[in-house]
């Protein structure tokens, strides 16, 4: 069997074992149900037809690539496949992808009136290949999209700043259907940043469980309750938005499928009113453990040991195993446990495309 693959790449079309099954409840189906419109503009890659999709998994309605990273231009992914769907068939549109998901999103924003929806945009933006709307040239240059021949921080931060429009415009969008003083939205991020991105002072990026390749933006906007200009020192992950949201919602979670995150219902509106909790990752890529429990932070990597004080070293550089054996030893133990509650899949694989010749490392 396989499964858990990081990520699930585009040679895999077709596999009728990697993927999100339709079987399993989500934040869209459940509020599918509950009555509310969903819609996924945007990147899937949470497996392939025929066997998964958005459709098959609560969205009504699904425009955007069924992969992950596709080119701006000419929409095809990774191994060259054409790939950009309206629903389940496939179709062409002529277009800079970043504008096409935002002309989606906008457009489902504006067939909605006081009905309640569930709009998820997933840009692939800044995601390779780098290319902003005048780099249609570089497009028909590059044979693979991951491509180590091009782009530059000029570039990363224009594909950036038209995201940017994008959101701009689905504000705008709400804001002219008079949704927008009771519409939760949320912008975060997947993972860290990779090649043209800085994290300082964090280290690490995509593919990492330091802390830049796990800590991400997250601004949340919801004027009718949320007040604007707060800020929260609450820990949460991205699990937590499922259980926020149903609780916003006033659905219920499927009784056969506990959430794994916390509501953070309490927290958006009383910045203060924090509460303490334990978070786990793990990754097959060089074998990473991490545990986050308060300001501590115990993290293995190749099977090395490290142990921060985030509150003083967000940066991870004083490892404080050794002055503090006991609260590692403890961790590291509480780690065990969840792992143990964990499915385990021995041929799942995992995808880094830049090898040290495409890319220099320093020291």
């Amino acid at each position: 069997m396989t499964a858990n693959d990081e990520p699930i790449a585009s040679r895999h079309r077709g596999n009728p074992v990697l993927g999100l099954p339709p079987s399993h409840p989500t934040l869209a189906s459940i509020l599918r149900d509950a009555g509310y419109a969903t819609a996924l503009a945007g990147k899937w890659h949470m497996g392939f037809l025929p066997h998964f999709g958005p459709l098959k998994s609560g969205y009504q309605e699904f425009f955007g690539p069924m992969s992950g990273g596709i080119d701006y231009f000419t929409h095809k992914d990774s191994v060259g496949v054409r790939d950009l769907y309206e629903g389940e068939k496939e179709v062409e549109r002529i277009g800079y992808v970043t504008d096409l998901i935002s002309d989606r999103a906008v457009e489902f924003i504006g067939r909605q009136r006081m009905a309640p929806f569930l709009l998820s945009v997933h840009y692939t933006a800044p995601h390779w290949p780098w290319e902003t709307r005048a780099d249609e040239a570089e497009a028909r240059r590059l044979e693979k999209i991951y491509h180590f021949d091009g782009g530059s921080l000029a570039t990363y931060q224009t594909m950036i700043r038209h995201m940017d429009e994008g959101i701009g415009r689905i504000l705008g969008a709400l804001k002219k259907s008079g949704l927008d003083e009771n519409t939760l939205l949320v912008f975060t991020s997947d993972n860290g940043g990779e090649r043209f991105s800085d994290s300082w002072p964090l280290l690490g990026g995509k593919m990492d469980l330091l802390e830049g390749g796990i800590r991400v933006p997250c601004i949340v906007r919801w004027p009718a309750r949320v007040a604007s200009g707060t800020v929260t020192p609450q820990l949460a992950i991205t699990m937590d938005w499922v259980t926020t949201m149903l609780e916003a919602a006033g659905a219920a979670p499927h009784p056969d499928y506990p959430l794994d995150g916390s509501s953070l219902m309490r927290v958006l509106e009383r910045p203060e009113q924090t509460f303490e909790r334990d978070l786990f990752w793990r990754m097959k890529f060089r074998n990473q453990k991490a545990m986050r429990s308060g300001q501590w932070k115990w993290l293995s990597l190749d099977g090395d040991e490290f142990l921060y004080d985030l509150s003083t070293d967000e940066r991870e550089r004083a490892n404080l195993g050794k002055r503090e054996p006991v609260r590692l030893v403890a961790m590291r133990a509480r780690y065990a446990e969840w792992e143990r509650q964990l499915p385990d899949f021995p041929d799942a694989t995992f995808s880094v495309l830049a090898t040290k010749a495409d890319l220099a490392r320093p020291s």
